[in-house]
């Protein structure tokens, strides 16, 4: 070690010094990290049998914990464990969609960016598939009326900073749940020859349906420089959630 390694390693009077405070990151500490397990063991017996199979000793036997330690950390059972999925997951798209719409140049790139990835990450979400195909009904209410709008709520705020370089908060908002509601009627009803997760599809889509309805929303907002063309000339199938639905 060399001499101002060493030094480093000693205090102001040339004492070594004793401990070093460690930064633990979230995920790292024995009660985060033992809720995640948990979480993701549900996921994986909701991905197997559903809901309605999936039972507290079965989801503590995938984690690799005992039952007492699954009431510990969420005392509420079965119920608070489905939450903390929800929130989870969640939480685990909010945080990819983040990177791929901070990432993006112009405005058309902030829409094709997050539908594409939120397309991607729920049409392989396979909980949520084996939900939608044999449990419908666990998933299905929370995509209309007030849990509809709940969810629109979220996206808008969520997707609101991101959309901020060209549009006001309020527009920004309107953008988001305009584009949220395209990649759910899409999810449960798709449409011939359009792929969502293929960027392609999505920007010919945005280009020729989304990007005028969030046009005319703008009042006053930065200019917005013209994206690069795009490569193919195929034309995309308007879905009927699309017609006429200038947000």
């Amino acid at each position: 070690m060399s001499q101002a390694s060493l030094q480093s390693e000693r205090g102001a009077n040339n004492a070594p010094v004793q401990a070093r405070k460690v930064v633990h990151h979230i995920g790292a500490d024995d009660r985060s990290s033992t809720r995640v397990r948990i979480v993701d063991a549900t996921l994986s017996c909701l991905s197997r049998q559903g809901l309605g199979k999936t039972t507290v000793d079965e989801i503590a036997r995938e984690a690799g914990f005992s039952r007492a330690t699954l009431y510990r950390t969420f005392p509420g059972g079965k119920d608070a464990i489905v939450e903390a999925v929800v929130e989870t997951e969640v939480a685990r798209l909010f945080s990819s969609l983040a990177v791929v719409m901070g990432e993006a140049t112009y405005l058309e790139d902030v829409v094709v960016s997050g539908m594409v990835e939120a397309a991607r990450r729920l049409g392989e979400h396979s909980a949520l598939a084996y939900l939608l195909a044999h449990e419908p009904g666990v998933i299905l209410p929370y995509l209309t009326f007030a849990d509809l709008d709940r969810i629109l709520i979220v996206a808008g705020d969520f997707a609101a900073p991101f959309f901020g370089r060209w549009l006001s908060p309020d527009e920004a908002s309107r953008a988001a749940e305009w584009a949220v509601r395209i990649v759910l009627a899409y999810l449960a009803d798709p449409a011939p020859g359009t792929d969502l997760a293929n960027p392609r599809d999505t920007r010919a889509l945005v280009r020729s349906f989304v990007l005028p309805g969030i046009l005319a929303l703008r009042v006053t907002s930065s200019p917005i420089t013209s994206p690069p063309p795009i490569t193919s000339t195929s034309s995309v199938p308007s879905p009927n959630s699309t017609k006429g639905a200038v947000p």
